[in-house]
């Protein structure tokens, strides 16, 4: 069988299948493995119980159930759940859209595939393809293959400010990004995954300037941001106008199976995006929107956000950075400030071998993380150190599996750093 470019592009050695294996493996194992990998929500007592209630009820409203599972819904998703987001966004956030301002899809992911491929590319049959520009590297792993045609992504090195008790920050590198051309959109995840980065709201603000005066939309994936889950330790005001597309997810929020992605934008780009869901997959699935509206009618949402999501991952970012703090603190081992999302970003400098061999060394002894060098998207030709000396780490999974995963990855990188071999 011969594939396409396209298939060959697919089927290539890629971060996002490498870590969905990976979590496959998992799931198979079950309990075996200790997952500092993926980005599979935490499973929350105090969430769970809201979900199994909110399940009975939907449940037992009359027909409520029959209808989410058994038609077709239209291709920009339930209504009723975007009049009730809307409602929410409107009366909570002070934003001006309407329903017709919302498009769901099966998941983020999807959305980006859509959006990314909408905006960039070959503009014509014999015109400059656009780009999407990501404003600072690393940046989610996600986005890196779901361009149909190769070269839609470009990106700029973050800056990087060392802060104290062994800390450090990315930021914007606003110089850089005015040398970049021929840009269709400019796009950033807040938090940031794969680094628990939060992009401050000057440079949020920044950035809505520059995508204004190029005339491109600014794509803000709050998948793991504010209003929901608002998995941020700090402050993060959410935005949104015509020129500004905000995606959200239930997944973060504890929902992942539901695959219910959101996109918030002006009604033109709503409407091109809904075109392509038809295409792409007639409709996205159902279940999830007609689960979650009255979680957000409700506003019960928020309280769930406030008093039980945030706090259990604060709790879990401050326990995990103190003990790899206390590990390495005689290595030359950087941890990003964690801000937000439920990862930590763990910079080696100098490691004297390559975080892809320290993957492999830690996967050997039962511990998944992901590989650094992955999250680089739009800059696979930038020789940066940076990009080999760097892993993610989540701090999701069960609390005692997490704590032996950590003590682990210690273990292993002072052996690297050491020159020991892997026990």
């Amino acid at each position: 069988m011969e594939l396409s470019a396209f298939g060959r592009r697919l089927t290539s050695d890629s971060g996002t299948r490498s870590l969905m294996d990976d979590l496959g493996d998992i799931a198979s194992a079950g309990g075996g493995i200790m997952n500092l990998g993926g980005g599979n929500p935490s499973l929350i007592p105090a969430a769970e119980a809201v979900f199994r209630r909110r399940m009975r009820e939907f449940l037992e409203r009359d027909r409520a159930f029959e209808r989410a599972i058994g038609a077709y819904g239209g291709p920009d998703g339930d209504r009723g759940f975007a009049r009730a987001l809307a409602g929410f966004l409107q009366e909570e956030l002070g934003w001006a859209v309407t329903e017709r301002n919302i498009a769901l899809t099966n998941g983020s992911q999807s959305a980006f595939v859509a959006l990314f491929n909408l905006l960039a590319g070959p503009m014509s049959d014999d015109g400059p393809a656009r780009r999407i520009l990501l404003p600072l590297a690393p940046e989610y792993i996600g986005y890196a293959d779901i361009g149909f045609a190769p070269g839609v992504l470009t990106a700029c090195r973050s800056t990087i400010q060392e802060l104290g008790d062994k800390l450090f920050k990315y930021g914007v590198d606003f110089d850089a990004l005015e040398a970049v051309d021929d840009i269709g959109a400019i796009c950033l995840s807040r938090p940031t995954n794969p680094t628990g980065n939060v992009v401050t709201d000057a440079e949020v603000e920044r950035l809505r300037a520059v995508a204004r005066a190029r005339g491109v939309p600014l794509i803000l994936d709050n998948a793991y941001g504010p209003p929901f889950p608002g998995i941020v330790f700090g402050r993060a005001t959410p935005v949104w106008d015509e020129q500004t597309v905000v995606c959200l997810s239930l997944s973060k929020l504890g929902l992942p199976a539901f695959r219910t992605g959101i996109v918030i934008a002006n009604e033109a780009l709503i409407e091109a995006l809904v075109a392509a869901t038809a295409i792409f997959c007639l409709s996205p699935g159902g279940l999830g929107p007609a689960f979650a509206a009255d979680l957000v009618a409700s506003r019960e949402v928020l309280a769930l956000v406030r008093d039980v999501i945030r706090p259990h991952y604060a709790d879990r970012a401050r326990r995990a950075v103190d003990r790899l703090r206390a590990g390495l603190e005689a290595y030359d081992v950087r941890i990003h400030k964690p801000e937000g999302a439920f990862f930590l970003w763990l910079w080696m400098r100098g490691l004297p071998v390559t975080n892809a061999a320290l993957y492999e060394r830690l996967k050997a002894r039962g511990v998944i993380v992901v590989s650094g060098h992955y999250f680089f998207p739009g800059l696979e030709d930038d020789d940066w150190p940076h990009k080999r000396e760097c892993i993610r780490i989540s701090y999701a999974d069960d609390r005692d599996r997490i704590e032996r995963g950590l003590d682990i990855i210690v273990d292993e990188v002072r052996r690297a750093y050491d020159g020991g071999p892997p026990p």
